[in-house]
């Protein structure tokens, strides 16, 4: 049997419509099949809800919605649903003190000590500083095992065993993935900006880009939350996670800039929908261009794309991946938390970019990702882009 090339079946499709008088949108038919595409992964997977987005030559040209915010109440997940998106939330540090760099009120290169107020050294290398560059690029040897939520975990002033934050290895000599860099970092934009950080990330990031989100519960509209479950592999069954939108104690006494930034977790804290998360991926395919402006020149938005380093394909809380859709070079993140899973990947040059949320799946794993956000990304590519 001879094979026919896919793109001759579609032309022979289209003038086979033509030829009898059908009217179709394309696009509306295209989207149909991503919708029953997706409609399908949901019921392989038993997966409680998910809410994608894709965006292709500059335009958000498909949303879905499908399962459940709500599992206990039976009510339905739309795409203007918010969801803590946990370790993409970085990129909107990163963007946010990126804008301080590139205003010449922060130095990449500047000891982090003097940005936050008290010594940051690994105690086995005293004599290298460690840099905003290698906090924003994980190569900075801080590593999580006294926690991040508190920064007195790393303040000798604070900690008797403050050392233990720092691996074995100089800084800038290894790569490991720390959540307490970027809530350092969020302390930092406020002590630079002298802007509490949940504001900040309103102001300048997500309001000249007409977003609806944030770090602080509080400031949000509950009933858009989709609540997020944990998945139990020995009973197989899922549990609400009642830690995703809990209001910090520290936001309720009182808040002290540049010290109580980790409440707001800009680790992995931010709320946004997937269309709206689309729309912020954008203005990263187009080097820190949006329809009104600039968020970033493009100096700095190329660097928080590129490779820091030989060690690992990670910038600033963006990375490279050859294994999420294969064949393809995608620049993004992922996040992992209380039982989400969310991606967001782009391919700057081809101009296409999908983000995928899901609030309760199992937690199983193919290339180095959630099994469920891959397939649901590949198979978005499949029917929308290729």
């Amino acid at each position: 049997m001879i094979a026919i090339p896919q793109t001759q079946i579609r032309k022979q499709f289209y003038l086979f419509l033509l030829l009898f008088n059908f009217q179709f949108v394309s696009g509306d038919m295209f989207a149909q099949s991503a919708s029953d595409v997706m409609q399908v992964l949901m019921k392989e997977t038993g997966s409680v809800g998910m809410s994608v987005a894709v965006v292709k030559k500059g335009k958000l040209i498909f949303t879905g919605a499908y399962g459940y915010r709500d599992v206990e109440n039976k009510k339905s997940l739309e795409s203007k649903h918010i969801f803590r998106i946990a370790s993409i939330s970085k990129s909107f540090t990163a963007t946010s003190i990126m804008q301080l760099v590139d205003a010449g009120k922060v130095n990449l290169d500047e000891d982090v000590s003097d940005l936050i107020g008290f010594s940051v050294r690994n105690p086995k290398f005293p004599d290298k500083i460690i840099s905003l560059r290698l906090m924003l690029s994980h190569l900075s040897s801080i590593n999580d095992s006294e926690g991040y939520f508190n920064l007195d975990v790393i303040d000798p002033n604070k900690n008797p065993n403050w050392m233990k934050a720092y691996s074995d290895y100089a800084p800038g000599d290894s790569f490991l993935y720390c959540n307490l860099n970027y809530n350092m970092i969020g302390a930092i934009l406020e002590r630079a900006s002298q802007q509490r950080f949940d504001d900040y990330v309103i102001q300048l990031v997500l309001k000249p880009l007409s977003l609806y989100g944030g770090y602080d519960v509080t400031k949000l509209d509950s009933s858009r939350f989709a609540y997020i479950y944990e998945y139990n592999t020995d009973s197989k069954n899922y549990a609400r996670s009642a830690g995703a939108y809990a209001v910090r104690s520290e936001l309720k006494d009182g808040y002290q800039l540049g010290r109580t930034t980790p409440a707001f977790s800009p680790t992995g804290g931010m709320k946004i929908s997937a269309p709206d998360l689309a729309k912020y991926m954008m203005m990263h395919m187009r080097m820190g261009k949006y329809k009104g402006g600039r968020l970033l020149s493009k100096k700095y938005a190329m660097l928080m794309q590129a490779p820091a380093s030989s060690k690992e394909p990670y910038g600033f809380a963006l990375e490279t991946s050859t294994t999420m859709i294969p064949g393809e070079t995608l620049i993004g993140h992922t996040g992992v938390a209380y039982g989400l899973y969310s991606a967001m990947f782009f391919h700057p040059d081809k101009e296409f970019g999908i983000v995928v949320i899901i609030n309760g799946c199992p937690p199983e794993y193919e290339a180095g990702y959630n099994a469920v956000i891959r397939k649901a990304v590949n198979r978005l590519y499949t029917t929308l882009i290729q």
